[in-house]
């Protein structure tokens, strides 16, 4: 894993990538210092990366994109295999790499707080424990980037995918205004998350009875429940979309409120696209 650690640092800071996501996440957080703390006298820090969170759309998949696209794409994915160590291992060790490189520019951004200090009153606890969310929330994104990058040898695609699938969840408190609401249109959305995750689980296992009949299950339990009790289904795809956003539980600690449940649910978004992107490589290996 330190081998792999070590590898990925010296790709990523002899490329130009980490400096450009180093750049942007600073150049966002400083436009949004200028517009809130200096222009508006807000003493609010916390706002700033409530801003620069949008820059997450961007960087991350930016970041992400070549970390296991590449390696499938010029076969040397094949010398990872013959290392003598796990494919969790590997996950990790990329993973941690990334993290490195993401802590960088935000212990520069930890200095604002103090320099704003100096010329106001700041709310130094909330400032940092909203930087702590920053990193969390930024940490989740990342690992969700790593499982997109696993899935394809396209860099591109790696990215434009990643963009999408982060700008949807950036958006989705928004759009919950204007889906419906209604039991059968929750229903309906419902159904084609499952079908969704069926074709996940056989790209990943390359298994279609098993993504079949796991869709089945669950979509006739899904039928079971609606026809017993409708009314549980009413609003329901505006609460999914509202619960699964990752920037609305960053804007509940911004506010003010440090949730342990938002730190909770980014810590299991790690722990599980780490894990589909394990089980992804593995996948690869045995084929």
């Amino acid at each position: 894993m330190i081998a792999v650690l070590k590898h990925e640092l010296r790709t990523y800071f002899h490329s130009i990538t980490t400096y450009v996501f180093g750049a942007f996440l600073l150049a966002f957080v400083g436009i949004g210092s200028m517009l809130y703390n200096l222009e508006a006298a807000v003493s609010n820090f916390e706002y700033v990366l409530s801003f620069g969170s949008f820059a997450f759309v961007v960087i991350v998949p930016i970041l992400t994109m070549r970390v296991i696209a590449e390696e499938k794409k010029q076969r040397t994915d094949q010398l990872l295999y013959s290392l003598p160590i796990t494919t969790t291992e590997v996950i990790i060790g990329k993973y941690l790499s990334l993290l490195i490189a993401y802590l960088i520019p935000l212990c520069i951004i930890c200095i604002y707080p103090l320099i704003f200090s100096r010329f106001g009153d700041v709310y130094l606890l909330t400032s940092y424990g909203s930087i702590l969310g920053f990193f969390i929330m930024g940490a989740a994104l990342i690992a969700i980037g790593i499982f997109i990058s696993s899935l394809t040898e396209n860099q591109g695609f790696a990215a434009g995918i990643g963009i999408a699938v982060i700008l949807l969840n950036y958006y989705s408190v928004r759009l919950s205004e204007y889906v419906s609401s209604t039991a059968y249109g929750s229903l309906i959305a419902i159904c084609i998350i499952i079908i969704a995750l069926g074709f996940v689980i056989n790209h990943l296992i390359k298994s279609s009875n098993l993504a079949y009949g796991i869709c089945f299950i669950l979509i006739a339990a899904t039928m079971i429940t609606y026809y017993i009790d409708m009314t549980k289904f009413e609003g329901l795809l505006p609460k999914i979309m509202t619960k699964l956003s990752l920037f609305e539980r960053f804007n509940v600690i911004v506010n003010g409120v440090f949730d342990m449940t938002a730190i909770v649910y980014y810590l299991t978004i790690i722990v599980f696209f780490l894990f589909l992107s394990v089980q992804s490589l593995e996948k690869r290996r045995y084929n």
